[in-house]
């Protein structure tokens, strides 16, 4: 008996340990889990839910349509089409982003550079963004994506709208393109539309001028999405506003047309109404297609524009800056004569030694007895030698800045050049050297320091025809609102004074003699008066100017000078000025003239001004009510 009682009293005490240590072991369980539970539920649970619901419920910008683009008459030059894409959401890829990439590239075409531009988007952007893996899909490509849908976890297809260019290079350095905000976008602009995978803003020309009005107000969607990330019902929606639409003062068929003269070569052009300062072709050659930016331009094409020597990328018109050669003996002519020079004469034989410096004059055998009508119409170098020494550098500026050179117009276009005219005080200031009267003799015929941009020898050229402080412009209206062109004011030169150099400039184009008489308009009524100019690129040497100097036509393309020529018609009556530069162009044929005279003719014949253009009613009615 005694002995049972104690084996029982032991097994009964080893069993309690063994219970004790099983109800402890699982208390603690349950105590781990309960803590889980209510670190989960409780402190976490707000986070939780929150991710839950984005799981079930996607929140969504709708981006607002952008602002179109429209030239004088209608004519729509930027629009929005569809745009089939597809997109990706990071949380909701399975097993990972590059497997689902991977299985997408094997339905439609993915290449390296845009896989590695989707892993950056979705590493920089918030959960749940949508990031676009392609976009500007055909209806096959996205209908193909889109039966495989159930297998591409976080995949969704979505429709909407991207912009489209239909003028393609004819218009790409006006209106620019549209691309994706950089850092750079981000820091400076707090709108959120920035942030959002596949928004896109202005990024050169007018698109980015006007941006902030084309881009509109963004909207909001909230929907219902199962676990494949398709849409099951639209929850709540507030729509987006529009982007104002922008009016230009371009003429579609004249830009088109400068745009088929420049045709490959390294070329700009502008054409301005005399009468207002409106521009109605601006053009650089060669353009790009700026569709290529939509959707994020390849390396290949990019380092193909990058790398390209006629530089496809710079809109020569307005951030070209060029001597202007003998375009600018228009503006000493004009200065000479209203400061006592206007009965000069000068006997040309072909070069002056002034100091220790002999200065050449272009035609080796020289030119004669040259008065200044006749030193305008053949371009006498010698005879604007001496009227710079006689003005001296500060009038010369004067001058020059009061015609519209040497300073941005202040076009309603980014990037562009102020060109320079330079003075005494500033070399001094610069390089802490005097000028020296060889500096004042180079810049009377537009070299040395002196550089301009073509939009700014067009403004020369309709400041001189019409005799007003002419402003260019190139937008009219934006949204409802007309865009205040301010009065041209007057200019410092006489009556007198814009006779005479209107004179010589008619004797350039229609008289024998002229340099750009062999390529008039002959047409009755439609001539044109111009000036002809070659800017220098390379030194020529003492030997070279003895021997003879080398025709450009004998050198690399790189080597040859610039061509530039301005002109306006009809010579009698000024209505349209034109500009045509051609970069290493002064060649015997003078195809930058011939270029200039058919765009000016094209331009007479059609005569955009007269026609009725289809500006918004309402813009017109403010316009006349702000002039009232």
């Amino acid at each position: 008996m005694p002995l049972f009682d104690r084996k029982d009293k032991s097994r009964y005490a080893s069993f309690t340990r063994r219970t004790l240590m099983l109800s402890g072991a699982m208390g603690g369980i349950f105590a781990v889990l309960g803590a889980r539970l209510y670190q989960l539920q409780i402190l976490n649970g707000h986070e939780y839910l929150e991710d839950a619901e984005h799981n079930r419920i996607s929140q969504r910008f709708i981006f607002p349509p952008r602002g179109r683009i429209f030239d004088r008459f209608g004519v729509e030059l930027a629009s929005n089409r569809r745009n089939y894409r597809v997109v990706i959401v990071q949380e909701q890829a399975s097993p990972s982003v590059e497997a689902v990439l991977d299985s997408v590239a094997k339905i439609i075409q993915i290449d390296p550079d845009k896989k590695q531009r989707v892993l950056h988007d979705i590493a920089v952007n918030k959960k749940f963004a949508q990031v676009p893996i392609v976009e500007n899909l055909s209806w096959e490509e996205f209908a193909r994506v889109s039966m495989h849908l159930p297998y591409l976890p976080g995949v969704q297809t979505d429709i909407g709208e991207t912009r489209a260019y239909p003028y393609l290079a004819e218009m790409s350095h006006v209106l620019g393109y549209v691309a994706a905000a950089n850092q750079k976008d981000l820091d400076k602009d707090n709108d959120p539309l920035l942030a959002q995978p596949g928004f896109r803003i202005g990024k050169r020309g007018i698109e980015k001028q006007y941006d902030s009005e084309m881009r509109g107000g963004a909207g909001a969607s909230q929907v219902e999405v199962n676990a494949y990330g398709r849409v099951i019902r639209e929850l709540d929606a507030k729509p987006s506003s529009p982007g104002k639409d922008v009016w230009l003062t371009l003429d579609c068929q004249l830009q088109r047309y400068a745009e088929e003269r420049l045709g490959d070569e390294s070329a700009a052009c502008v054409v301005m109404d005399t009468a207002t300062g409106d521009v109605l072709a601006l053009a650089s050659s060669p353009g790009y297609d700026p569709n290529l930016f939509n959707v994020g331009i390849s390396t290949t094409a990019w380092n193909e524009l990058l790398h390209n020597d006629h530089k496809p990328l710079l809109n020569k018109a307005l951030s070209g800056s060029y001597p202007p050669g003998s375009t600018f003996k228009p503006a000493m002519a004009l200065a000479a004569y209203d400061n006592g020079l206007a009965d000069l004469q000068v006997f040309c034989s072909g070069s002056v030694t002034i100091g220790n410096h002999t200065f050449h004059c272009y035609k080796k055998g020289g030119h004669g007895h040259v008065d200044l009508r006749r030193g305008i119409q053949v371009s006498c170098d010698v005879f604007f030698y001496e009227v710079a020494r006689r003005l001296g550098i500060d009038k010369m500026e004067a001058a020059a800045r009061a015609l519209g050179l040497g300073a941005q117009t202040g076009i309603e276009l980014p990037g562009e050049n102020s060109g320079f005219i330079p003075s005494a005080g500033w070399k001094l200031a610069r390089y802490g050297v005097p000028w020296q009267l060889g500096d004042t003799i180079s810049a009377g015929i537009g070299q040395g320091y002196v550089v301009v941009t073509p939009i700014q020898l067009c403004t020369m050229a309709a400041r001189i025809a019409s005799g007003k402080a002419l402003v260019p412009r190139i937008a009219h209206v934006v949204g409802s609102r007309f865009q205040p062109q301010p009065m041209p004011g007057a200019l410092p030169f006489s009556p007198e004074a814009f006779a005479a150099v209107r004179d010589g400039l008619n004797a350039v184009c229609n008289e024998p003699g002229g340099t750009g008489y062999a390529w008039r308009i002959t047409e009755p009524g439609f001539e044109m008066a111009g000036k002809t100019g070659t800017a220098q690129v390379r030194l020529i040497s003492k030997q070279e100017h003895d021997a003879g100097v080398r025709k450009n036509e004998s050198l690399p393309w790189n080597l040859r000078d610039h061509a530039l020529y301005f002109a306006y018609a009809p010579a009698g009556s000024p209505r349209y000025a034109c500009m045509v530069m051609m970069e290493h162009g002064a060649v015997g044929s003078h195809p930058h003239v011939q270029m200039a005279r058919d765009i000016l003719l094209f331009a007479q014949r059609r005569d955009p001004v007269k026609l009725p253009t289809a500006y918004p009613v309402r813009a017109a009615e403010d316009h006349r009510e702000g002039e009232g």
